[in-house]
């Protein structure tokens, strides 16, 4: 199956991801880690969220992939 794409900024992404702006703690965490377990290839992520940590923890367990391969 083709996941859909958009281009942004010169560079082409999955059209669907997982949003993190509300996402605290430990439910930040798992739900990063399930979203790349089941395909996920785009995570919305920005400073100004303030879950840089629990983003970077469910994403942990992934860095074992080519960084072209998240976008």
């Amino acid at each position: 199956m083709t996941t859909p794409t958009i281009e942004a900024n010169g560079a082409r992404i999955p059209a669907i991801g997982l949003g993190t702006w509300d996402l605290r703690g430990r439910t930040c965490a798992r739900m990063v880690e399930q979203a790349l377990r089941l395909g996920y290839r785009h995570i919305d992520t920005a400073e100004m969220y303030g879950n840089e940590g629990e983003v970077g923890e469910g994403a942990t367990f992934y860095f074992t992939l080519e960084a072209e391969e998240i976008a």
